[in-house]
C-alpha cells in the first residue's frame, strides 16, 4: 500500500465539547475520540502530522497564574511558556490515546510530540496592532495598573470588563522542522506546531527569543504542510462541510471548490473572520504553493470525507 502524508489540523471542538465538559479528564475523553478517527486514517495508509488548537487552555493557565499572583504572591507565567505548557499537555493526551488505539488495533506505530517554536517577523505590523484577547477580565483600575506596570495593551470587551490583547503575527519559519521531518521519516505519527507554535523572534544577536503573541493555528499548520510537502492538508472543525450563507435560511453546503472560487466566496463575505476565514486562507496558501488537495470536515466524518463521501474538498 502506497503511503501519503497528511497534515491534520485538529480544531478546538475536538478538545473541548462544550462548557459543561472542560475538565482535564473531559478533554482527555474528547482527544480519545479524535484519536480513533486519526487511527482510521493511519489504517487507510496515511502518514500523519497532527496540529491542534490551544486557545482555551492557554487562557486558563493565564487566569490561574494571575489569581495565584494576587492570592499567593507567586510569579506569573509568560505567554510563550503557557503555549509550551499546552503543547506538552495536549501532546501527551494525543500520544497516549493514539498509542492505546494502535495497540488495540495491532498497528505497529508510535506517536511523539515535538514542542515547536515558530519564528515570526519582529517587524510584523501585528505587533503595532494587538488584536487577540487573552486571559481574564479586569476592571478599569486593574487594566490601568497593567498598562502602567507591564506595558500591556488592554481593550474593553462588550461591557464585560477589560482584557489584555496581544499581537497575532504571521508564521515565517518552523524552527524544529528538521526534527519533525526526521521523526516522520522514521514512521512515527508526529504532533507538532501545537496552538500555532510558540512564537519566537530572532533578536539583535541572532538568538531566538520568545514573544507575547499568538499565532493562528491554521496559518501555522498551512506553513507546516507546505514545508514538508504534504499530499493533503485536512482541517478538522465543528462542521461537516463549509457553507455559503452559513446559519441563514438559504445556507448552502459546498462539496467542492477551487482556489479561485474560495477567493471569490471570501471576498463576498461568506466566511467569518476568526472562524472559517483563516481556514480558507490557510488552505489557499497551501494549494498555491503546490499542495495537491485540502479538506474541511468534522472529526467523526474524517474517514467518510477521505473516501469522497462528505466534507468540503478544495483543489487548485
Amino acid at each position: 500500500m502506497s503511503r501519503q502524508l497528511a497534515v491534520v489540523a485538529v480544531g478546538g471542538n475536538s478538545l473541548i465539547k462544550d462548557r459543561a465538559h472542560q475538565t482535564v479528564h473531559d478533554q482527555y475523553l474528547a482527544v480519545q475520540e479524535t484519536s480513533r478517527y486519526i487511527a482510521d486514517m493511519v489504517e487507510q495508509g496515511w502518514d500523519v502530522v497532527i496540529t491542534h488548537g490551544n486557545g482555551p487552555q492557554v487562557g486558563w493557565i493565564l487566569q490561574r497564574s494571575e489569581i495565584a499572583a494576587r492570592v499567593a504572591g507567586l510569579h506569573e507565567v509568560p505567554l510563550d511558556s503557557c503555549g509550551a505548557d499546552t503543547q506538552g499537555a495536549i501532546g501527551y493526551h494525543l500520544q497516549q490515546t493514539l498509542q492505546n488505539e494502535f495497540r488495540r488495533r495491532g498497528i505497529g506505530k508510535s506517536a511523539a510530540t515535538v514542542v515547536t517554536q515558530v519564528r515570526v517577523d519582529r517587524n510584523d505590523p501585528a505587533f503595532q496592532h494587538p488584536s487577540k484577547p487573552i486571559g481574564g477580565f479586569m476592571d478599569r483600575q486593574q487594566a490601568e495598573e497593567r498598562i502602567a506596570r507591564d506595558g500591556w495593551t488592554v481593550r474593553e470587551d462588550a461591557g464585560r470588563g477589560w482584557r489584555r490583547v496581544v499581537p497575532s503575527p504571521l508564521p515565517q519559519e518552523i524552527v524544529e522542522l528538521d526534527a519533525i521531518q526526521k521523526i516522520l521519516n522514521a514512521g512515527i505519527v508526529t504532533i507538532a506546531v501545537g496552538g500555532g507554535g510558540i512564537p519566537v523572534i530572532r533578536n539583535e544577536a541572532g538568538d531566538l527569543e520568545g514573544v507575547a503573541a499568538v499565532i493562528d493555528k491554521d496559518y501555522a499548520s498551512s506553513l507546516l504542510a507546505r514545508s514538508i510537502g504534504a499530499d493533503l492538508f485536512l482541517i478538522s472543525t465543528a462542521v461537516e462541510k463549509v457553507y455559503l450563507n452559513y446559519n441563514r435560511p438559504d445556507q448552502r453546503p459546498l462539496d467542492r471548490m477551487t482556489v479561485a472560487e474560495a477567493r471569490q466566496y471570501a471576498a463576498e463575505g461568506h466566511f467569518a473572520e476568526g472562524s472559517m476565514l483563516p481556514k480558507i486562507e490557510a488552505i489557499i496558501w497551501y494549494l498555491e504553493a503546490g499542495g495537491q488537495k485540502a479538506l474541511i470536515t468534522n472529526p467523526e466524518n474524517l474517514a467518510r470525507a477521505l473516501r469522497g463521501e462528505t466534507g468540503t474538498h478544495i483543489v487548485p
